[in-house]
């Protein structure tokens, strides 16, 4: 599979469609809204709204095939430490072909390039992020997360999510 991103680029076998990880741009504002929204009514991420999706589009990461939208994800910075990785998402054509892992090297990348050491996030996908280097960890290791989102979550009090972290330095 093919693999395009602003740093790097694998080859792909014959015959399947190239796969482009790049950084959102303001037209990506309805796919972005569309996907993080349906995810948000299954519960697995809180919404965004379409105004602050549109205020931080430079903090996501977006992938597609054949040039259509298949996938999403954010970093978001909790300190000079700390960044999150947040709305890691995929459609059904970007399911089963490593294009999460794509997203979140390009993600990795991008904490690495600005010198944070810590990455986080709160998931339900644990064995995703334990398959890319991270570790389970201690949701309450992280107040800046708790008083960011958590404070204004109606899981708030039964938070069902896990925490996971990998060190890059």
């Amino acid at each position: 599979m093919l693999v395009k991103t602003d740093h790097f680029q694998e080859a792909s076998p014959a015959g399947e469609q190239q796969v482009i990880c790049r950084n959102a741009t303001v037209e990506d504002v309805e796919p972005l809204y569309l996907m993080i929204e349906e995810y948000a009514r299954q519960g697995i991420m809180l919404p965004r709204s379409r105004q602050a999706l549109t205020r931080q589009i430079d903090q996501f990461v977006i992938a597609e095939i054949g040039g259509k939208f298949v996938g999403c994800g954010s970093l978001f910075r909790l300190g000079s430490d700390l960044v999150e990785v947040r709305s890691i998402g995929l459609n059904d054509a970007g399911k089963g072909k490593g294009v999460g892992t794509m997203i979140l090297e390009k993600l990795i990348e991008e904490a690495r390039r600005q010198r944070i050491p810590k990455i986080m996030a709160l998931t339900y996908a644990v064995d995703f992020f334990l398959k890319n280097g991270f570790d389970v960890v201690q949701k309450e290791i992280f107040p800046e997360k708790v008083w960011t989102d958590c404070v204004n979550c109606k899981k708030q009090h039964a938070c069902d999510e896990i925490a996971v972290l990998k060190r890059l330095d």
